[in-house]
């Protein structure tokens, strides 16, 4: 019944109890997982992690906070295991201008590039925009992709439009939950349902039922009736619309069981 966009299942916040997490969230009734990959060395673990839990799909890609670590050389393995397995978008990709000491130059440099790699599959990108939503507007208006989704989303109603005009469905998580979120809880009440897609980011981004504890897919059904008790709607018909955007923008996923 519900797909969640962006879980970092293979994280080692889950060793522990992986398998467990796994049967909990099916049983909650998620049914599909997207897992990112982060940097070259995490692309096995993702892929590992897809082939051993049932319903979990594979995005592969250089994350900006680990780009300081990257060589270009990275990209070519990355085209390379892109050709050789398919994933359902590239990604997690893009730009984080939130941290300190980030390196501008070196992430806007492995963020084109794979959208360039994007492009040449003809595959969906998941993109990170922390404090970088007009700077990845600009690359994306540059180089044109299949859509994506914009994860985590936190900008202005004005970028949601921006996002949404050049493709992009916007990912919303446990951070709309806290009621200190007025602008996040407000974009998520009013933008069109057609915008939204659903993702949990676990183990990070825990929502406020959870506190500051680990985050874990099985709590997508309860991050979704948040949303639909803000939207005034169902909880069946916010899956439904929901499900259907993110088949729109990750329609790899809609070919598999």
């Amino acid at each position: 019944m519900f797909i969640d966009t962006h879980c970092h299942l293979d994280a080692a916040e889950f060793a522990a109890d992986r398998d467990d997490v796994a049967a909990r969230t099916r049983a909650a009734g998620v049914s599909k997982l997207v897992i990112p990959a982060v940097a070259r060395g995490n692309f096995p673990v993702v892929l590992e992690t897809c082939r051993r839990y049932p319903g979990c799909y594979p995005a592969l890609g250089i994350h900006p906070l680990y780009v300081a670590d990257a060589q270009p050389q990275d990209l070519g393995i990355l085209r390379a295991a892109v050709a050789e397995h398919r994933p359902v978008a590239i990604g997690e990709i893009g730009l984080d201008f939130f941290v300190p000491g980030y390196d501008r130059e070196k992430q806007e440099f492995y963020f084109t590039e794979q959208l360039k790699i994007a492009r040449d599959f003809d595959l969906p990108v998941l993109i990170h925009l922390r404090r970088a939503q007009d700077t990845v507007l600009k690359y994306l208006r540059r180089f044109p992709v299949r859509g994506g989704i914009a994860h985590a989303f936190n900008g202005s109603r004005q970028q949601a439009e921006a996002f949404l005009k050049l493709g992009c469905k916007l990912g919303f998580g446990g951070a709309f939950t806290w009621p200190r979120a007025l602008n996040l809880r407000e974009l998520a009440k009013t933008l069109p349902l057609d915008a939204l897609v659903l993702e949990t980011d676990a183990p990070d981004i825990p929502p406020e039922f959870v506190g500051k504890g680990r985050n874990s897919p099985e709590f997508l059904p309860r991050i979704a009736q948040h949303l639909a008790d803000l939207r005034g709607m169902s909880l069946e018909e916010l899956a439904a619309a929901c499900r259907a955007n993110t088949l729109a923008v990750l329609p790899e996923l809609e070919d598999e069981k």
